[in-house]
C-alpha cells in the first residue's frame, strides 16, 4: 500500500507550506515578485532620501541597494543573470510620505521561475509550487507560435468533425494522385 498523503493532507501541507513562505517573505527587507519573464523588487526607505543618497549596483550576476554608509538591504549574487541594458532602478514616493526603491530586472534566461532574488538569500521560495500567468501567442518565438496556432486549428477543426490539418493535406494529396491517374477507380477507397 502506498504511502502518498491523500488530497486533504497535501492540501494541508501546501497551505502550511504558503503560510510559511508567506511569513519568511515578509522577514525580507523587501518584497519581490516575478513572471517568468522578469522580477521586480521593492524595497522601502525613509521618505527624505534621494538618488544621490543611495548606493545601487546591477551588474549581469549581481545585486546591491544600500543607503550611503549602511548595511546593504540586499548585497550579492543574484540567482540568475539578468540583462542589465533591459534593467533599472527608480527612486519612488509612496502612500504615507514613504519612498520606495523599485527595481525591475529582466530575465537572460525567460524560462526559468527564481526561488530568491540573491543567492545568499535568507529564505527562498519553492518554484515548484509558482503558478504561471496566462501566456499571449505574441510572446512566443515564430517556430513555437505556429507550432501552437496549427494545435489550435486542429482541436478547433476535430471539434467541429472537419478534418486536421495533417487529415486535410491527406485528402488533398489524394485528390491530385486521382486527378493524375483519370484512369483509376478510387470510388471504394477509404483514408485512414
Amino acid at each position: 500500500m502506498s504511502s502518498s498523503p491523500t488530497p486533504s493532507e497535501r492540501e494541508r501541507s501546501d497551505a502550511e507550506a504558503r503560510a510559511r513562505e508567506k511569513e519568511e517573505q515578509a522577514k525580507l527587507p523587501y518584497k519581490w515578485t516575478q513572471t517568468i519573464k522578469d522580477l521586480d523588487v521593492a524595497v522601502p526607505v525613509t521618505g527624505n532620501l534621494r538618488g544621490k543618497d543611495l548606493d545601487v549596483v546591477m551588474t549581469k550576476t549581481k545585486l546591491k541597494v544600500a543607503i550611503k554608509g549602511q548595511e546593504p538591504f540586499i548585497d550579492g549574487d543574484l540567482t540568475h543573470a539578468i540583462k542589465v541594458d533591459e534593467s533599472a532602478w527608480t527612486l519612488e514616493t509612496v502612500s504615507g510620505g514613504g519612498k520606495e526603491v523599485s527595481i525591475h530586472l529582466d530575465k537572460s534566461n525567460k524560462m526559468e521561475w527564481w526561488n530568491a532574488v540573491v543567492t545568499n538569500a535568507e529564505y527562498k521560495i519553492d518554484t515548484s509550487k509558482v503558478v504561471p500567468e496566462n501566456s499571449k501567442l505574441g510572446d512566443l518565438d515564430g517556430e513555437t507560435r505556429g507550432m501552437v496556432e496549427k494545435m489550435m486549428f486542429d482541436q478547433r477543426q476535430k471539434e467541429m468533425g472537419k478534418p486536421t490539418s495533417e487529415e486535410q493535406g491527406k485528402m488533398d494529396m489524394l485528390k491530385k494522385f486521382q486527378a493524375q491517374h483519370p484512369e483509376m477507380d478510387f470510388s471504394n477507397a477509404k483514408m485512414s
